[in-house]
């Protein structure tokens, strides 16, 4: 039978970037706590969440190479079945970067159909790594991301030496599919906001507990789901309008229609914001 359509109380999406050693898993394990409800993790450092089995109470499941999308997909699905509230995926990097990830098979496809042309490749490839963004944004569960950063090392003062994540190990413009990026650091594991559609990370803390039943208390808060709707896509918006490539553009793009989907007057904005980037894209193309 049909139903009205309703907007269910949104879910978290948030990613952990950082160095080795900057206390990505941890963290995300405390976040979950905070969140409540059962936890599952989607482990692919072998083991590594296990050591924290004593902290917090959570379900584990190991993968292991190849790291597919697809193989990530059926993860995630299994733990929508098994009723979990949070899902963390630790580490998110592996789907890109790991053995058997997307660059590996980006690799693989230039060599067995276009004659080592990699770009062309990403058109095969592309669809693939879609599918698993997509799936984490339609999710019933929250989802946490670990990714790791590349770290480079600064002389601080006193001359002691700090360790700094950099870029994070996922496609470019996955920040956007997030609602809250947080960097942490390798020397006091804190966590700073480089994207943060919530605003209640204005300043850098160490995460805990609490840190989750903030944002728990943030994603049920409001009546007027529309309403919150709005405030969401204001940054989502900015996001589609900033969009640096194409790439980008349907990142940003995907991440918007998420929030607005059941609302066709929202819905429409997104769309034409996009058409609009896209149009501005193609014509410093032209111009260049």
């Amino acid at each position: 039978m049909f139903k009205k359509a309703e907007r269910k109380q949104a879910k978290l999406r948030l990613a952990l970037a950082g160095p080795s050693g900057s206390g990505k898993t941890y963290s995300a394990l405390l976040l979950a706590q905070g969140l409540g409800g059962r936890i599952a993790v989607l482990d692919t450092e072998h083991g590594s969440a296990s050591l924290y089995a004593d902290l917090v109470d959570f379900d584990a499941m190991e993968l292991h190479a190849p790291y597919s999308p697809e193989r990530y997909i059926e993860v995630i699905a299994a733990a929508e079945q098994a009723g979990y509230e949070t899902l963390v995926i630790d580490s998110y990097s592996h789907e890109w970067t790991g053995s058997g990830g997307c660059l590996e098979i980006n690799e693989s496809v230039a060599h067995q159909k276009f004659r080592g042309n990699t770009w062309a490749a990403w058109n095969e490839t592309t669809p693939r790594h879609r599918k698993l963004t997509d799936k984490i944004l339609t999710s019933s569960m929250h989802i946490i991301c670990t990714m790791r950063s590349k770290t480079e090392t600064v002389q601080g003062e006193g001359k002691k030496i700090l360790k700094l994540g950099m870029k994070s190990e996922q496609r470019d413009g996955t920040d956007y599919e997030f609602t809250v990026v947080l960097d942490l650091t390798h020397d006091g594991h804190t966590a700073t906001a480089s994207k943060d559609r919530t605003k209640l990370f204005d300043q850098p803390e160490l995460i805990s507990a609490d840190t989750g039943v903030r944002l728990l208390t943030w994603l049920n808060s409001g009546l007027n789901p529309e309403e919150r709707a709005k405030e969401l896509l204001v940054d989502a918006l900015a996001d589609i309008a900033s969009a640096k490539d194409i790439p980008s553009l349907q990142s940003a793009f995907n991440a918007a229609k998420a929030i607005a989907v059941g609302f066709d007057d929202l819905v429409q904005q997104v769309v034409s914001a996009k058409d609009k980037r896209k149009n501005e894209l193609s014509s410093q193309r032209q111009s260049a």
